[in-house]
């Protein structure tokens, strides 16, 4: 089985200069998390952008979603900023055939305290056991694209219906 990563940017790749709140968004973290994470199965990651998620624009979402289309693997996880990760993986649900798992983080990797780790341990778990679709993975739930906005009062990802 074979899982291919495609890193946006995010807060999860995000390196701060400051207090005051300066960054970029630096190399991806994810191989190193992956690797020093033993994950057993086949991998690879391609980084496709650096942006903040608010800075990703229509073009952006066509160019994700023309990669995804033509990649083999029909297991993808995908890091992208929390802000718009619902709007993403909304544009991405034409996809046919695909498991496409959206993940991020509210700190980034490089923070020791971070949720970095765990939720793309989880998105690539989703990433073999979901069926095809497109589904966001966060705060240690899988939800499907279309029912899922992100609370920023409670800093988390949580159903629109009730469950």
């Amino acid at each position: 089985m074979k899982v291919t990563f495609i890193t946006t940017g995010g807060t999860i790749d995000k390196v701060y200069f400051d207090a005051k709140g300066g960054f970029e968004i630096g190399d991806s973290e994810l191989p190193r998390m992956l690797e020093e994470s033993h994950v057993a199965l086949q991998w690879e990651v391609l980084e496709l952008m650096k942006k903040d998620s608010l800075d990703i624009t229509e073009a952006d979402r066509a160019i994700l979603h023309e990669t995804i289309e033509g990649i083999d693997s029909p297991r993808i996880v995908i890091t992208h900023g929390t802000d718009t990760m619902v709007t993403s993986a909304q544009y991405l649900q034409d996809i046919r055939d695909k498991t496409i798992v959206l993940t991020g983080s509210l700190s980034p990797a490089r923070f020791r305290a971070s949720d970095a780790v765990f939720n793309v341990g989880a998105a690539l778990t989703a990433a073999q056991c979901m069926p095809p679709g497109v589904w966001i993975c966060m705060n240690g739930r899988i939800f499907p694209a279309s029912d899922v906005r992100k609370n920023i009062e409670e800093n988390r990802f949580e159903r629109l219906s009730r469950d």
